[in-house]
This record gives C-alpha cells, structure tokens and sequence, in this order.
C-alpha cells in the first residue's frame, strides 16, 4: 500500500463514523496536494505538505473530549503527539516526522508560517473551511487579503468564491 494512502486508512480508522472529520481532511488533501503540485514545490515539500494535510487536524478528537472544545488552539497543543505517533508506526523518517508535526502544532498560527508548505496547507484548509462554515464574502475577502500568498490558491478561492 502507498504511504499516503496508509495514513489515510489509519486516519479513517481513527475518524471512524465521524464523516464529517473524514470528508474534510480528505477534501483538504486534496486541495493541499493540487495547490502544491500547481506550484511545483518541489517533491521534499510536497512530501510534508501532504501527509501534514493529512493529518493536520488529528487533536480534534482528543481536544473535544479533554478541553470540550474543537478549537485551533487545543488542535495545535493535543496534534503533533498524535501524528508522530502515527508516523512513527507507519515507519516515517525522523525529517517526516518533525516538519509534518511543527505543521500539525501550528496550522492555525498564521504569523508563524515559515514555507511555502505551511503556506499552501494554510490556504487548502480555509478554502475547505469557508464552505463547511458558510462564511460571508466579506470574511472570504479578509481571508484572501491576509492569508492567502501563491497563485494556485489565490486562483482556486476565486473560481471558488467570486464567480
């Protein structure tokens, strides 16, 4: 079996009966996987943004039932342990394992962004995450301002959101 799609079998075991978790990590993969591909990031990136995309909100379930609260903040403090422990069974380098946490520790910090793979994981999760919230035009307009930075993204959430 392909890696990723060993990680994503464990991460639908892990999610298992809770669709809406699965559907967004996958549709968020997705995205995250044509954004960089667009960009031609490079195959090293493209390796940490994808299984990041993955993964990136495995703290969810620990954090509705310790903190009751599914929020960016208990995401980013309960994840990274998670995923390397995932990683680590699946046999993931130590590289891996080390990007792929700092990202899943820290995808709702925007001011810490530091690569273009934490950039594009930024951008596919909220081009998700304006549908599944139903945000207005004027949050998806300061989301655009703010957040988003590559081409591929920025074309996406247009086609997406102001046609």
């Amino acid at each position: 079996m392909d890696e990723k799609n060993a990680i994503i079998n464990e991460m639908i075991n892990y999610y298992a009966g809770d669709v809406k978790r699965i559907n967004h990590f996958m549709k968020v993969y997705s995205f995250a996987k044509t954004i960089g591909e667009m960009e031609q990031i490079g195959s090293e990136k493209q390796e940490f943004l994808e299984i990041a995309a993955i993964v990136h909100d495995i703290g969810i379930k620990v954090s509705e039932q310790k903190y009751n609260s599914s929020s960016g903040k208990y995401q980013q403090i309960e994840g990274p342990a998670i995923a390397e422990d995932l990683l680590k069974r699946l046999g993931f380098s130590d590289l891996i394992i080390s990007r792929v946490s700092y990202l899943v520790g820290h995808h709702h910090t925007y001011n810490a962004i530091d690569d273009i793979d934490f950039q594009i994981l930024v951008e596919a999760d909220f081009l998700i995450n304006i549908f599944e919230d139903e945000m207005s035009q004027e949050a998806v307009c300061k989301i655009r301002d703010h957040y988003f930075r590559t081409n591929a993204g920025l074309s996406l959430l247009k086609l997406m959101y102001f046609s």
